[in-house]
């Protein structure tokens, strides 16, 4: 099939802006950041979009929806000039806001009223934040841990195994499924996998040679076949022809 050439080499910088701001501090415990991303297509251009452990809110369109974490890559066709504004969640973060299991709301996108009651009629930081902080639910230190959990996972390349994971955390196995379904969305083994994927795509887009044999030993695969069959599950392509976009 022949690849879309506004997504090779960068070429996406020319029709795509992308702004990152920050939280403020008394928002912090719960959002990891809010993110602006405006396009202009003359044609359709159907984007990639590859999942993180987290849930985000998101205006579009004088509509919000809360997207639940996915399990697997999703396709967004951006055409026009248009825009959205989201907001993305700690993993863990989005907990104490929907007072449920954030497993329940996997895979799923929901109308925002349905979390939050009513949605803010001006878009843009400080009222999204004033929307947020009126809703401020009380701190829970359980959310706190799962963060710093999947903080650990993406800062500790050798962490390759759940049952790892759990040593190096003191706890069981069973015990992190059980936090991970209420707090984070989706399993652990699941978030290993993905923070171990993104070691593939930082050092492409460093523009880093890449052994992909020694780069799946380092990463905990048995062989290069199943480093190559987890990444084009989690990236719909071989890793070979995703790195053609760097």
């Amino acid at each position: 099939m022949t690849r879309d050439a506004r997504g090779l080499n960068g070429a996406w910088t020319k029709f795509q802006r992308h702004e990152f701001p920050s939280p403020s501090p008394d928002l912090a415990r719960f959002v990891e950041k809010f993110w602006v991303v405006t396009w202009d297509y003359d044609e359709p251009y159907r984007q990639l979009v590859v999942p993180f452990p987290k849930v985000h809110l998101t205006f579009r369109e004088g509509a919000a929806v809360v997207n639940g974490v996915s399990s697997g890559r999703r396709i967004k066709v951006l055409e026009g000039r248009s825009g959205v504004f989201g907001v993305e969640f700690r993993p863990g973060g989005f907990r104490p806001f929907l007072g449920a299991p954030v497993s329940s709301i996997m895979d799923q996108e929901i109308d925002a009223r349905e979390v939050f009651g009513d949605v803010p009629s001006e878009i843009d930081v400080e009222p999204v934040e004033r929307f947020l902080r009126a809703r401020m639910p009380e701190p829970d230190p359980k959310a706190d841990e799962a963060a710093d959990i999947v903080t650990l996972i993406a800062a500790r390349p050798e962490i390759a195994r759940v049952d790892l994971l759990a040593k190096q955390w003191g706890t069981s196995v069973r015990g992190l499924q059980r936090l991970f379904a209420e707090y984070v969305g989706i399993g652990p083994k699941w978030v290993i996998r993905r923070y171990r994927l993104r070691e593939v795509t930082d050092r492409l887009e460093n523009g880093a040679e890449i052994d992909w044999a020694s780069l799946a030993a380092e990463l905990g695969y048995a062989d290069q076949a199943h480093f190559a069959r987890d990444f084009k599950e989690m990236f719909g392509e071989p890793p070979t022809r995703y790195a053609e976009r760097y």
